[in-house]
């Protein structure tokens, strides 16, 4: 009797384990670490990018000195705050990141807006080339955001639901991660003045 009762216990706690979400709240907040890391990878591209246009442009507008300097600083602003996988449950961390990638964002624009005053400039096929490559880049920051914010999503719904909600607070204590928002400025288009 004593045999199966311990045979019964050993059966239910396996059962309760296996049924809990540890293991299923681990895998989502590596997905949420993933999709993270493709974030970075791909402003990666972006920040690599950057240089070699500047330089295409460099040669077409050289009185547009000003414009040029503010792209590099905030290159080189953008690529210096980095936001490991830890601090993406740190609201402020997350917030300062978004701010110097958006303000990355805004240079480029008021770049792109100097480039259409240069028509030669517009028709170099190596500036045709990096703008394709920029714009394509852009298009894959967006892709991973969006994927960035579904597997926050996903942790974050799955932390505070039953049974999960209850071994993480007994057993693995994860935190609420923050979703990769709009930088205020984005709402409202980048001003240039000549």
């Amino acid at each position: 009797m004593k045999r199966l009762h311990s045979f019964l216990t050993c059966t239910i706690a396996l059962f309760l384990l296996t049924g809990c979400g540890y293991n299923s709240l681990q895998m989502k907040e590596e997905a949420v670490f993933k999709a993270w890391s493709d974030i970075e990878s791909t402003l990666q591209r972006r920040g690599d990018l950057i240089p070699n246009l500047v330089e295409v442009v460099k040669g077409y507008a050289k009185h547009e000195k000003e414009t040029l300097e503010a792209v590099i600083q905030a290159r080189s602003k953008a690529t210096s705050v980095q936001l490991s996988p830890g601090a993406l449950s740190d609201p402020a961390a997350m917030q300062q990141f978004q701010a110097a990638q958006g303000g990355l964002t805004s240079a480029l624009s008021r770049l792109m807006v100097v480039v259409e005053q240069y028509p030669d400039l517009k028709a170099n096929q190596n500036f045709l080339d990096l703008q394709t490559q920029l714009e394509g880049t852009e298009n894959r920051i967006n892709v991973a955001r969006q994927r960035y914010n579904e597997a926050v999503e996903v942790f974050n719904a799955a932390i505070r639901k039953f049974p999960e909600s209850l071994t993480n607070k007994i057993l693995l204590h994860l935190e609420r991660k923050e979703y990769f928002k709009a930088d205020e400025e984005a709402k409202a288009a980048p001003k240039v003045k000549f």
